[in-house]
């Protein structure tokens, strides 16, 4: 027996807000019922003394602790651009701008 019917799938396509031809009905249907039964199969095979995992491999996150260093002050930041402006870095324009 089918998982997914032609009136399901169609019920999908108004919910996706698609526009699905009768034959494509049927062509998804097939296509979904696949899907759905090679989903089925995967958790057939899920055995319940395996826990489940998210990697294959166990990953340890490794953090540094955060230190406060002094930053640059305006003068260093501004020191090595090609231009500047009102204490700020002056690039081309790239976009039209309505006053």
């Amino acid at each position: 027996m089918a998982a997914i019917s032609r009136d399901e799938v169609a019920h999908l396509a108004r919910l996706s807000r698609l526009a699905v031809t009768p034959d494509e009905l049927d062509m998804f249907a097939g296509q979904l019922d696949v899907i759905l039964q090679s989903v089925a199969r995967v958790g057939e095979v899920a055995a319940d003394d395996i826990p489940p995992t998210s990697h294959s491999v166990p990953l340890t996150n490794v953090f540094r602790d955060d230190v406060v260093v002094p930053g640059l002050t305006l003068e260093e930041a501004l020191s090595g651009a090609p231009d500047q402006a009102e204490q700020r870095f002056r690039v081309p324009r790239i976009l039209d701008e309505e006053a």
